[in-house]
């Protein structure tokens, strides 16, 4: 299992690894979920895939088993910013403009949207290196071009599993109903850093800070 990275200027390097997210987006947001969004018989593409987004993809036995897409909070592509500040702004049919509670536009932060990951991945342990990968390689690419913070619009579901991965996930915002898949979901906020499995082995021993289980730092 691998994670690679890419843009619209060079995700002609990378086969067919675009389409197959759009496809696996499609199987999970519309086939499953049942979600109101542009797709065909094969693909899901909404109006944020486009060259200001960032994508973040996982292959195993290669295929596209999960991936992520990134932005800047300053990004804009003709009549559209990002995802959440277009529901703040009041723009999107589905969610609340009261979800985010601040308008954000700065290159320090950076909005990850559309995370997948397949059912044909069926370990816990499997799904969380997957996950794992999915935002440490949208995190890296954030990085490396100035981001600071990363937030997102996720079910309350996903804040736990990040948060046992590694990640120091907060709420940011109020919750809602999502009235096409029945589940929670709110803002979250995060530093744009990597997962750090010693936060995860320290609050498994309910241990507050990480400082205190040096041996543990170097524990992978």
């Amino acid at each position: 299992m691998h994670n690679i990275t890419f843009d619209f200027s060079d995700l002609h390097l990378h086969g067919a690894a675009f389409y197959d997210f759009l496809a696996l987006r499609k199987q999970i947001f519309v086939d499953q979920l049942g979600w109101d969004v542009p797709h065909n018989g094969t693909v899901e593409m909404d109006q944020y895939d486009t060259p200001v987004a960032h994508y973040s993809v996982v292959i195993h036995n290669g295929r596209v088993v999960g991936g992520a897409r990134a932005m800047p909070t300053t990004a804009l592509w003709g009549p559209h910013s990002y995802m959440l500040r277009d529901a703040h702004l009041g723009k999107l049919d589905h969610i609340p403009p009261e979800i985010l509670p601040r308008d954000i536009a700065t290159p320090e932060v950076w909005e990850c949207t559309r995370l997948v990951i397949s059912d044909s991945l069926k370990a816990q342990k499997t799904r969380a290196t997957c996950l794992r990968l999915i935002v440490d390689g949208l995190v890296t690419r954030a990085r490396g071009n100035g981001a600071r913070e990363m937030i997102c619009l996720s079910s309350l579901a996903l804040m736990r599993a990040l948060r046992q991965t590694g990640y120091d996930v907060h709420r940011y915002g109020p919750t809602y109903r999502n009235d096409e898949d029945g589940r929670i979901y709110a803002a979250l906020r995060m530093p744009a850093e990597l997962a750090d499995p010693a936060a995860v082995a320290a609050r498994r021993m309910g241990i507050q800070s990480v400082a205190n289980l040096p041996l543990l730092q170097g524990a992978a």
